[in-house]
């Protein structure tokens, strides 16, 4: 009485819908991927080939297409463009005077520039010591000077010293002169 309940409830009862009682029953399986691949092309079965994966790698990722291999070959060559321009001076805004490294900057304040003048010995045995002196002007029109400030600084052995004055002037750049005993150095500076 229950199952033709059931029957009635059940739209399906009727039919099978699961696996019974009979497991020797098979199901029809018609794939075979040997055989599947007996007539595929060359890369096909190339796919289908057991692989080893490889070993983690840093390298190998960076390196494994053309765009990719272009892109790090580009950013070696810059970075060692660049390292080459630092090491032979190019960007750095030192100066070398009889044996000494001269770092100078200007700062522009109230209608007056200060001139900061860093120096580094590179060598004990060839480096100067001894008074300095230095002329500073502004540039009126090419090839003009305006007016000329004169300043006398002393350099010792010591390994850094910084020297600072003020010039009674201000400008975008001033042209110094920087003269030793055997000597001299004319440079440009931007106030900033």
């Amino acid at each position: 009485m229950t199952d033709e309940n059931d029957r009635s409830v059940r739209p399906n009862a009727n039919y099978k819908l699961s696996k019974g009682d009979d497991v020797n029953e098979q199901l029809p399986f018609r794939y075979n991927r040997e055989r599947r691949l007996e007539n595929a092309p060359q890369n096909v079965k190339d796919l289908y080939k057991e692989q080893k994966p490889g070993g983690f790698s840093l390298f190998r990722p960076l390196v494994a297409d053309k765009p990719r291999a272009a892109l790090f070959i580009t950013i070696i060559v810059l970075c060692i463009i660049i390292l080459v321009i630092t090491i032979s001076g190019y960007i750095s805004s030192d100066y070398i005077l009889d044996g000494n490294k001269l770092d100078i900057k200007a700062t522009g304040y109230e209608g007056t520039a200060i001139v900061v003048i860093r120096k580094t010995v590179s060598d004990k045995n060839s480096a100067y010591s001894g008074s300095v002196d230095i002329a500073v002007s502004t540039a009126v029109q090419m090839y003009e000077l305006g007016p000329v400030f004169y300043h006398k600084i002393f350099f010792s052995l010591e390994p850094a010293e910084e020297y600072r004055f003020v010039v009674p002037f201000d400008a975008q750049e001033i042209l110094m002169v920087l003269q030793t005993e055997k000597n001299s150095l004319n440079i440009t500076v931007k106030v900033d």
